[in-house]
């Protein structure tokens, strides 16, 4: 094993042992002191709030380094299918070590966090990093999927406030409401058409044809079934948004003629 490799074994392994440290010891510590609302909570609701935390701090980690790879890093850019993937690799590394990590946690509190869907959608992302990590192939691809991340953080968000007890038209639930359809459509609708304008470009070239058939699967396959899942779920957060606006707008368009009965 070459010392590349052994360097993002290691940032893999110090990944997962990262997130565990992060659910295990500093999420509690952290969460008893931020929010009362904690204590109340169910040991199943706690286990969930852990995991919930760890993953919000994973995707702003992930994110903002995309960000960095996407603006500076020229090789990937200009090379998507087989530019220098030093800087990718080492984000997909952090990303896998999480990865194993919440699968750890889902089948230990099945009970509490287990989902299949995430089961089958962490093992599908871990098949199509082992491209990125074992043959260093399709690095803007991978990095640019990882934008995605962005969106974590107010879906989290709107389980907190809904496990505390905030009504959904109280005034950080709809901001976050907002934020999160925001958020959602940027990085992962809006961006769509650069996603497959240069999936489009290097379709058919040299570059393309030396990915092996199973790595062509990995990347379109999973690109279109992901984006195919991203606009249902985006046309279901849009729904509930618009209810939940258009709700708070008729309480408060409606108070002054129930006020007017009163008196």
């Amino acid at each position: 094993m070459d010392p590349f490799s052994q360097l993002i074994l290691a940032i893999s392994v110090s990944s997962f042992v990262t997130f565990q440290w992060l659910f295990h010891r500093v999420s509690p510590w952290i969460s008893v002191r931020v929010s009362a609302g904690f204590h109340r909570l169910s040991d199943k609701q706690k286990v969930e709030w852990n995991s919930r935390t760890v993953s919000t701090f994973h995707a702003m980690l992930v994110g903002i380094f995309c960000l960095c790879i996407l603006w500076f890093d020229d090789a990937v850019n200009e090379d998507p299918v087989w530019g220098d993937p030093t800087l990718v690799k080492t984000n997909v590394a952090i990303t896998t070590g999480y990865l194993i990590s919440d699968l750890l946690l889902i089948f230990y509190y099945w009970k509490a966090i287990g989902d299949k869907f995430f089961v089958i959608h962490h093992l599908a992302a871990l098949y199509a990093y082992y491209y990125v990590l074992g043959q260093g192939m399709l690095p803007y691809f991978a990095n640019f999927r990882l934008l995605a991340e962005f969106s974590t953080p107010c879906v989290n968000q709107r389980w907190f406030f809904e496990v505390l007890g905030y009504p959904k038209s109280s005034r950080p639930n709809m901001a976050n409401g907002v934020a999160m359809a925001a958020v959602f459509f940027m990085v992962r609708i809006a961006v769509m058409p650069v996603y497959y304008s240069r999936m489009y470009a290097v379709y058919g070239t040299e570059a393309f044809y030396l990915v092996p058939w199973g790595g062509r699967v990995a990347w379109i396959g999973s690109s279109i079934c992901l984006d195919i899942m991203n606009v249902m779920w985006m046309h279901k957060i849009a729904r509930g948004c618009y209810k939940v606006l258009r709700s708070a707008h008729w309480d408060k368009a409606g108070a002054p003629q129930e006020n007017g009965k009163t008196d």
